[in-house]
């Protein structure tokens, strides 16, 4: 107790000389703070949500203080702007935290990397293997077989039950999908096989998967703002870190291991230059380049494939279906504009894009509801700059509230609704829509996958609509209402825990397509 208290009174010492040394110059409005926590006493929900409240009274630019670290607080598109254009360079690191600190194989990894030459490397490798055009259109094989599998399988559920319709739960076959994928890109094995996929067998290989991937561990968390609290173990954040690293280190070194000992790529291939994976080309790269192209390396990298690409893709696809079944008026429009253009003779795929704008406008409006990450991910200054007419210090944590701008009625009429109409006319808007709209991000640092997320998410959702008709379970109420929308959320994002069940029906002018897969 007394190391405790000996401890908080440093803070507090160190604190006063910060304050007394170095006198304010224009920083960004903030409300009282607290000697050592800060502003930490201001939040009672959830971040996104305090934080806007915290914008709306002091402005959308905002300074505070959580514990020892500076935080800027920006929920306005000029102000975005700003951060990601002329300031982008200054805002392009990552902070340092608990999490980097034990998941990010010593930050060699592409997301928490600082900015630098080694970051520039893996971006440039991860575009070119993983997300430019050629490399998506050389995964659409993958995304279409994978969809197949998923189509099949949801047919053989529901065959034997076709005028009732099979109950299913949509959390699991939408993670089986994305997480099938994502292997299959990275390694070229499917996480479950076909046979597997409806079993119990199944079933527990993606509930650990989902473990080991998707646990829900926050990029900061009160101990990176209160070390103190690390020290004394609190609430076990540490220990689940630890916890979650050890699966995924465990399971990526068993796939590296695994893979040199099928030696699937000959001496003659690697010559030939035949690499169809991600972890062929960086196990080539790295006979090469072996100081650079470590294990290590090639662990993080294949880590982000199945941390960023799936939990984000899968959730999407959960919300997006949620929201159509919920204004059926949209599922609808949506239906007929995939028969129309694609018809019940053949299965939708990705050359099909380009003719249904509609299905483009229901999943942004998905993610303008629901943004997969409504704090963007933290940015960290490495200098002195300016935002809004304000001093923003060097070493200052940038959060962008995606949330607050999503749901600005300043900035979107009846934002609470979902109203996929609201994009028809925004199609050709540049810069993010005015910097209004950013799901994945912006600047140099920004979601590299986003494409590859739209058209994972585009093939499944528009498939499942075309072929399949859908009923809820439990949800009834209109999702444009506020505290309807609330509760839905609830039922959805706890889906790790609680199934998002529906009844899957097999379309009837389907049936002899579905029949021929």
């Amino acid at each position: 107790m007394h190391n405790l208290l000996a401890v908080i009174l440093l803070f507090f010492v160190i604190f006063l000389l910060k304050h007394l040394l170095h006198p304010r110059k224009n920083l960004p409005p903030s409300p009282l703070s607290l000697p050592i926590i800060g502003h930490l006493y201001l939040i009672k929900n959830s971040l996104q949500q305090t934080l806007t409240s915290l914008s709306t009274k002091y402005g959308q630019v905002l300074y505070l203080r959580f514990g020892y670290r500076n935080l800027l607080v920006v929920s306005s598109p000029s102000a975005v702007e700003e951060c990601f254009t002329k300031n982008d360079v200054v805002f392009a690191n990552r902070p340092r935290s608990m999490l980097g600190d034990r998941l990010s194989f010593n930050y060699v990894s592409v997301f928490w990397a600082p900015y630098g030459q080694h970051w520039r490397v893996l971006r440039r490798q991860t575009a070119v293997e993983l997300f430019s055009f050629n490399s998506l259109q050389k995964s659409s094989l993958i995304r279409k077989e994978e969809v197949e599998i998923l189509i099949r399988s949801l047919f053989k559920a529901g065959e034997n039950c076709i005028l009732g319709g099979a109950r299913v739960d949509l959390s699991y076959w939408a993670s089986a999908f994305v997480f099938n994928v994502m292997m299959r890109i990275g390694t070229g094995k499917s996480c479950v096989s076909e046979e597997d996929i409806g079993m119990e067998k199944g079933k527990k290989i993606i509930e650990d998967m989902r473990g080991a991937f998707t646990a829900n561990l926050l990029v900061l968390n009160i101990c990176d703002f209160l070390p103190v609290l690390k020290w004394i173990g609190y609430k076990g954040i540490e220990k689940k870190m630890d916890v979650t690293y050890v699966k995924r280190n465990e399971y990526l070194t068993r796939l590296l291991d695994e893979f040199r000992q099928e030696k699937s790529i000959t001496t003659d291939d690697r010559a030939k230059g035949k690499k169809t994976t991600l972890i062929e080309t960086l196990l080539s790269l790295q006979d090469s380049e072996p100081e650079f192209y470590t294990d290590d390396l090639i662990k993080s990298l294949l880590m982000v494939l199945l941390v960023a690409g799936t939990e984000t893709t899968s959730m999407t696809i959960q919300w997006a279906m949620g929201l159509l079944l919920a204004q059926p008026e949209a599922f609808q429009k949506l239906r007929a504009e995939i028969d129309s253009n694609v018809g019940n003779e053949r299965l939708l795929n990705e050359s099909d894009f380009t003719n249904l704008p509609y299905l483009h406008c229901v999943i942004n409006e998905t993610l303008r509801l629901h943004p997969p990450v409504p704090l963007l991910l933290p940015h960290y200054s490495s200098e002195d700059c300016t935002v809004g007419g304000y001093h923003v210090p060097k070493h200052t944590i940038l959060m962008v509230n995606a949330w607050a701008i999503h749901m600005d009625p300043e900035l979107w009429d009846e934002p609470e609704k979902f109203k996929p109409e609201r994009f028809e006319a925004m199609e050709g808007e540049k810069e993010a829509f005015n910097y209004k709209f950013l799901p994945f991000g912006m600047g140099r640092r920004a979601c590299s996958g986003a494409n590859m997320g739209m058209r994972t998410v585009s093939l499944v959702l528009g498939s499942l609509v075309q072929l399949f008709d859908w009923e809820n379970v439990e949800f009834e109420e209109k999702i444009y209402d506020k505290d309807a929308c609330d509760n839905y959320k609830s039922k959805v994002t706890s889906s790790k825990d609680k199934p998002f069940e529906t009844i899957c029906i097999p379309r009837q002018n389907c049936i002899q397509l579905l029949s021929q897969l």
